[in-house]
């Protein structure tokens, strides 16, 4: 299998900012155009007390159906088409429910043995909001699909507490067990995220396969996101080429997209890509929102002599070689990186990959040191400069 640092080689051209001084771009790139409870919960337990833990298996009464709209996320005035492979998953039915409807059922231990279990997966925790503080990362078993569905009903709140990764997959995991002989190219497990919230996940000094995903690292499979909120996620604060405080996603089936639909990335932090971050990976999002993160590394990739490399793509980093990104319906705003992209950082190292923009506003995201000219807050290398219909960058 070829390694992840094989990947990771950046040659690339830029456009630095006029107001920087001419050796501020990278050295590599060429200058171009264009609430408390009263007792306190167990730990892992959800934050408002209840009953004792529970863990229901094939059977187990669902949670409410998330119409109840406890969960505002996304763009709601996006307008962009959502196709059927990228909408919510049926959860009416589930193989699995966590809880037995009362707060104190919802655990971290109850999270993390459905998530190893697999199936369709909803939560039972009271019709109340609930905060489920994670004491250990739920993982994926890879022979535990092929699809995972983990449905928050729209109350519930999964949290690293700031000092853990929230959730796992990875394909090319031994110790989550292999199911092929090409585990970097295969089409399960097919892991979706709906209805939930992913707070203060932390995967610093997570460094393998690169790092990153404060809240979601995925590796292999597929992923789908869902009507979900990630808030305050964080990744290392420096590095040249990881990244996403919020999802890092490697190695899709296929290249088949990763659909993010109906959802907001706010207050993520990380060396590279404050939401979202991938090595040759495809993405389609649709209708959601990413706002105030930032990419907070310096020196880019390569990094530059003295120092720790990082710094771009404020919202998204994507890196490698054919790969696409589809923004439509969606909003990027106030994120800002200290070196390129302040909305979005994209490299293809081949020059084959390419990126609409539709129906989707860019604004206020500033660059410290380098973006393509004509595209505010954006540095990018591909096929050709990004197609831009009926949308605003500013």
């Amino acid at each position: 299998m070829t390694s992840l640092a094989a990947l990771l080689v950046l040659g690339v051209a830029t456009a630095a900012l006029p107001a920087c001084a001419p050796d501020d771009p990278d050295p590599a790139f060429e200058v171009g155009t264009s609430a408390s409870p009263t007792p306190p919960p167990a730990a892992g337990a959800a934050e408002t007390p209840g009953a004792r833990d529970g863990l229901g298996g094939p059977g187990a009464s669902a949670s409410p159906k998330p119409a109840n709209k406890v969960l505002a996320a996304g763009n709601p005035n996006g307008k962009a088409t959502v196709p059927a492979e990228a909408r919510a998953v049926d959860t009416s039915k589930p193989t699995r429910t966590i809880g037995t409807g009362t707060p104190a059922s919802c655990t971290s231990a109850a999270v993390v043995k459905a998530v190893a279990a697999g199936g369709v997966i909803t939560f039972n925790c009271g019709p109340a909001p609930v905060t489920i503080k994670m004491t250990a990362t739920a993982k994926v078993r890879n022979a535990n699909g092929p699809k995972i569905v983990l449905d928050g009903g729209g109350t519930v709140t999964l949290s690293g507490q700031g000092q853990r990764r929230i959730l796992y997959m990875n394909t090319c995991d031994e110790a989550q067990g292999f199911t092929t002989s090409h585990c970097q190219n295969q089409d399960h497990p097919q892991l979706t995220v709906q209805n939930l919230t992913f707070a203060d996940g932390n995967s610093t000094a997570q460094k393998v396969e690169g790092g990153g995903g404060g809240a979601i690292f995925v590796r292999g499979g597929r992923l789908k996101v869902v009507n979900s909120r990630f808030v305050r996620n964080r990744c290392d604060r420096t590095g040249p080429d990881l990244g996403g405080a919020a999802i890092r996603v490697l190695s899709q089936y296929e290249n088949k997209p990763v659909y993010v639909v109906g959802s907001t990335f706010d207050g993520g932090s990380c060396s590279n890509g404050g939401a979202l971050s991938s090595i040759g990976v495809s993405w389609v999002v649709l209708n959601s929102v990413l706002r105030n993160n930032e990419a907070i590394g310096n020196g880019a990739n390569p990094a530059k002599s003295g120092t720790p490399g990082g710094g771009s793509g404020g919202a998204i980093y994507c890196d490698g070689n054919e790969f696409t990104v589809r923004l439509a319906g969606t909003i990027i705003e106030n994120n800002k990186a200290n070196e390129g992209g302040g909305a979005i950082f994209f490299v293809s190292n081949n020059r084959t990959g390419t990126m609409r923009i539709e129906n989707s506003t860019l604004r206020r995201n500033p660059s410290g040191k380098f973006e393509t000219r004509g595209f505010p807050g954006i540095f990018f290398l591909g096929a050709r400069n990004p197609t831009v219909t009926g949308s605003k960058l500013s």
